[in-house]
């Protein structure tokens, strides 16, 4: 299983990661939560061994899939899916099947990328990192550009994955879809990790975090008369 021991990402003047411990686990699903720029992305890119000094995971049991996922080719959602086989080195169907189908975009399969929605567009991303069949999943806000009721389906789909037994870990700002569908919750602040809570408990780290009230409202607001 991969993983982060004491580690630090400097890139540049800047210092991104602060002696970060964390490590994935199997059958758990792990929100990364923090206000911008606390290091959230540079964490799961350091996981995905796309950093200096990280260890490169086997990519047949990793999936990672960046926040600017996009494609610009002409290429059709169904090949677009079927890039998820690329480190297997086989041409499967059935995996890229199963991907399209459990992502909603079996019905855009012969459609092209650059001819669907931002949403549409995220999704079939989303399949690519499916159709590779990974161990872990590093997901940078797979709910980016989706609708509420679309980023719920997301949420759930994740859910389920992580109930198989795979390690999947999101980048996401939205602490209603974190606290709903998540196991774990690791909090970032300016490069460390504040906190790891299970996600029924993080909730009032996570208002402190951002500056948020959290609690009975000490002023409560009547609502006008009829």
């Amino acid at each position: 299983m991969i993983g982060l021991t004491h580690h630090t990402v400097t890139l540049g003047p800047r210092t991104i990661l602060r002696d970060v411990t964390f490590t994935p686990r199997p059958g758990e699903l792990t929100a990364l939560c923090g206000p911008n720029g606390a290091g959230k992305t540079t964490l799961l890119r350091a996981l995905a061994g796309l950093l200096p000094h990280t260890i490169h995971p086997d990519p047949t049991r990793v999936a990672y899939l960046p926040q600017s996922a996009r494609s610009a080719w002409g290429l059709t959602v169904r090949q677009v899916a079927e890039l998820g086989r690329i480190p297997h080195g086989d041409r499967r169907t059935e995996p890229v099947d199963r991907a399209l189908h459990l992502c909603g975009v079996e019905a855009l399969r012969d459609t092209r990328i650059d001819r669907i929605s931002g949403g549409e567009m995220r999704r079939a991303m989303l399949a690519r990192a499916f159709a590779t069949e990974p161990e872990v999943f590093l997901l940078d806000e797979p709910t980016a550009d989706l609708d509420p009721a679309a980023a719920h389906d997301v949420m759930g789909l994740l859910r389920r994955t992580a109930d198989t037994g795979k390690a999947v870990v999101v980048v996401l700002h939205a602490i209603d879809l974190a606290l709903r569908y998540a196991d774990r919750v690791v909090l970032l602040r300016d490069g460390r990790i504040e906190a790891d809570l299970p996600a029924n408990q993080a909730l009032p780290n996570a208002a402190a975090l951002f500056g948020l009230p959290y609690g009975l409202d000490p002023t409560p607001r009547l609502l006008p008369p009829d």
